[in-house]
């Protein structure tokens, strides 16, 4: 049987054909456009999403057997408004999770209602990208259109409303709106108070691997596919990545290096740190989850090469960083280009050199952008371990994960094995195993993680760099405080 697994992104949904063996035979890509109204603005339209959708089901299947396709499954970027209307119409384009209009609506949440009460009512306080900031913004600045609502989704969920009329979302991408009560995996009913709407608009809840509907008739016969093909709730984007990596069970950890990063733990039994400096979720293996984001990870390392140094022979900049100089360094780089979300949720921080000489090289430069990402990875591992999470290796993809020196410096940074794993597909691979389980193809998310995800390389830490990053952490960490007053003075 055939198994699908629809990543949907913010530049592009990435579509995947899974046997059930896990071997991936198909992989398709359809891009869609991204609207900046305004300064600082960032949507979409829903039906751009469910064109390129379509598209994507017809080309990824063309050549394949449909009477195989047992199941559909998605992972899905967070955290976005999707607001429909009693007939189904998109009221208006959805707000995006790196959208920033909401900082007067998040500041109200977070101040005037309180981080604690915030934490206490869904384990997370709020971020400008999050769902319930953008629903009170739509409701102070768009009061027609909030009068219009009938129903409140995350991305993911419209193509899921699409395919089946299952208005649905999942645990896991639901923690990601600050309208869940992430500990009893339920709607806030506080927050739903606070944010003036009422149950009936949010979507029925599902764990990620639970089977939310079938094709629509007119649907499964526009794509050419049986009506009985299964539709899975799926997960958020970064959940789904962790399935697609393997990252399930106690203290299992992934690392993931696109244009924004994380560091993604899972957990067996729920937990907030004290500040709440990591958002805490439910994860799509049924568990829980912790999660660092930093704003700009492999975004910092294009922006030094192509912005800055004219150049994309990444290879050529990287081979003056031998090993001798891991940990010898003696320039520091914040990497906060964008602002900063976890651990220090200051939307001011910029990115900062400091420690420059002169006799600081181009590559020392460059070193530090690379150390710097990962010293700020380190900042989230760090919030984890005060929990008493033991994380022993971690596994590591996304783009800037080809990269063997950087690999290497985190392995050191973190002074933990780092696992590199065969496939690269992570949300749409994490996708369509959920899809597989909700297929009955294996009995749970843990056995399907177990039998198909396979590690393909390791790197070591060597005590001796190690030891050296060790230090330089302990001094990287003293200069966001010293500088964070400056930043909001030079904005």
């Amino acid at each position: 049987m055939y198994y699908i697994g629809v990543d949907l992104g913010t530049s592009a949904v990435k579509l995947l054909l899974m046997e059930g063996n896990g071997k991936i035979v198909n992989v398709v890509s359809k891009e869609y456009p991204l609207y900046f109204p305004n300064p600082g603005w960032s949507e979409q339209k829903p039906e751009d999403w469910w064109s390129a959708v379509k598209d994507g089901l017809k080309d990824l299947t063309g050549s394949y057997d449909k009477e195989q396709i047992a199941g559909i499954s998605f992972g899905g970027q967070m955290h976005g408004l999707v607001i429909l209307d009693k007939d189904d119409n998109v009221i208006r384009p959805a707000i995006l999770w790196n959208d920033g209009r909401t900082q007067v609506e998040t500041d109200y949440l977070n101040n005037e209602i309180g981080k604690e009460k915030l934490s206490e009512y869904t384990a997370n306080i709020a971020f400008t990208g999050f769902t319930a900031p953008k629903i009170l913004w739509v409701k102070n600045n768009e009061p027609e259109n909030f009068a219009k609502i009938e129903k409140i989704m995350l991305p993911k969920d419209y193509i899921a409303y699409m395919l089946t009329g299952s208005f649905c979302t999942d645990v896991s991408d639901a923690s990601g709106m600050l309208l869940f009560d992430v500990e009893h995996k339920c709607w806030s009913k506080e927050m739903i108070e606070i944010c003036g709407i009422q149950e009936s608009q949010l979507a029925k809840i599902y764990e990620s691997y639970e089977v939310v509907g079938t094709l629509k008739p007119d649907v499964a016969k526009e794509l050419g596919f049986p009506e009985g093909v299964k539709v899975a709730a799926g997960a958020g984007d970064n959940a789904a990545a962790a399935i697609g990596t393997g990252t399930v069970g106690d203290a299992r950890c992934n690392i993931s290096l696109g244009t924004s990063g994380t560091i993604f733990i899972s957990n067996k039994t729920f937990g907030v740190d004290k500040n709440n400096a990591l958002h805490s979720f439910a994860h799509a293996d049924g568990s829980y989850h912790l999660m660092g984001c930093m704003l700009s990870a492999a975004s910092c390392n294009k922006w030094w090469m192509e912005d800055i140094l004219k150049t994309t022979d990444f290879a050529k900049e990287q081979e003056p960083i031998t090993d001798e100089k891991l940990g010898n360094n003696h320039v520091y780089f914040l990497p906060y280009l964008m602002g900063e979300r976890s651990p220090h949720n200051d939307a001011n921080a910029r990115g900062t050199f400091i420690g420059m000489t002169m006799d600081s090289s181009r590559a020392d430069l460059y070193q530090a952008v690379l150390e710097g990402v990962a010293f700020a990875i380190r900042d989230s591992f760090e919030v984890a371990k005060s929990l008493g999470i033991d994380i022993q290796a971690s596994k590591i993809c996304g783009g800037g994960a080809k990269s063997p020196l950087w690999k290497k410096i985190f392995a050191n940074v973190l002074n933990i094995r780092l696992d590199i794993i065969e496939s690269e597909e992570g949300p749409g691979y994490g996708g369509a195993i959920l899809a597989a389980v909700a297929c009955g193809e294996y009995a749970s998310v843990q056995e399907a993680a177990d039998k198909l995800v396979k590690v393909t390389d390791t790197v070591e830490p060597d005590a001796e760099i190690a030891n050296r990053y060790e230090e330089r952490y302990q001094k990287f960490k003293k200069v966001y405080p010293a500088v964070k007053s400056i930043f909001p003075e030079i904005q």
